[in-house]
């Protein structure tokens, strides 16, 4: 083939493009372009702390000892990004934290806030000496603070502080009713009960018919102040009846 006829094929092959086509293409690409241009551009916007900071924190919810700055330390890496791009999850997770944070809920408020609702723990009990129990009977630990020295000591194995709980309310109402106060209450390894009372007698109470066995108790005590010593331990362990342990004179005295 010759040069000529190569050039004449190439003209015929260029003049059946069809240019509507390739414009309307052309034409797509910029505008997808665009497009792509334009969402970059936006995503450095919303992630320029800079151009829309965080302004503002607002807390609600009853607050006894999480303070402001325990607060603020906890958000101060997370409140370095922009309003869009802070993660709500994240500062949920941050002060939920914590160690009194119980529950916490956020929420972007427009156009530069943050709003939370916090949820303290409501502790009613020590536990195993260096945590707590809160209202709902789970286990967390915290920072001793001030005004909670008078709440009753709890102890038993890691997962058993739910029934723990349970046990002492119930205990401690039979108790008030007759003029006792329930101060400790144990469940020891091999699922066996011991209470001390307000006035430091301690209650052997074993595994079984515990309730039945503090009435027991209930109903011997004033025997029991008529003699001329002082109780220190009542064995409950025991179908019927019942064994003393006195106080040492010693003890007496002091």
């Amino acid at each position: 083939m010759t040069l000529k006829q190569r050039w004449h094929n190439g003209k015929t092959q260029l003049a059946q493009v069809n240019w509507y086509l390739c414009s309307g293409v052309a034409f797509l690409l910029l505008v997808i372009l665009g497009f792509v241009l334009a969402g970059w551009k936006l995503n450095l916007l919303l992630n320029d702390a800079q151009a829309l900071p965080i302004e503002a924190v607002a807390i609600k919810g009853e607050r006894q000892y999480t303070s402001d700055n325990d607060i603020r330390l906890a958000l101060q890496d997370l409140m370095k990004r922009s309003f869009f791009s802070a993660d709500v999850t994240q500062v949920q997770q941050a002060l939920e934290n914590l160690p009194w944070v119980y529950r916490a809920s956020v929420r972007r408020d427009w156009p530069a806030k943050l709003k939370v609702y916090l949820q303290e723990q409501v502790p009613v009990a020590h536990w195993n000496q260096d945590a707590w129990l809160n209202e709902h009977g789970e286990v967390f630990a915290a920072p001793v603070k001030p005004g909670l020295e008078n709440l009753p000591w709890l102890s038993g194995p890691e997962k058993r502080g739910a029934e723990v709980l349970t046990v002492f309310k119930q205990m401690d109402e039979l108790l008030r009713i007759n003029s006792f106060r329930l101060e400790k209450l144990s469940l020891t390894p091999r699922l066996a009960w011991e209470a001390v009372l307000g006035n430091g007698i301690v209650l052997a109470l074993g595994r079984e018919d515990r309730m039945s066995r503090v009435q027991r108790f209930i109903n011997v005590y004033p025997e029991l102040l008529k003699q001329d010593k002082s109780v220190a331990r009542v064995d409950l362990r025991y179908d019927t009846g019942l064994a003393v342990g006195w106080q040492e004179p010693q003890q007496e005295s002091q």
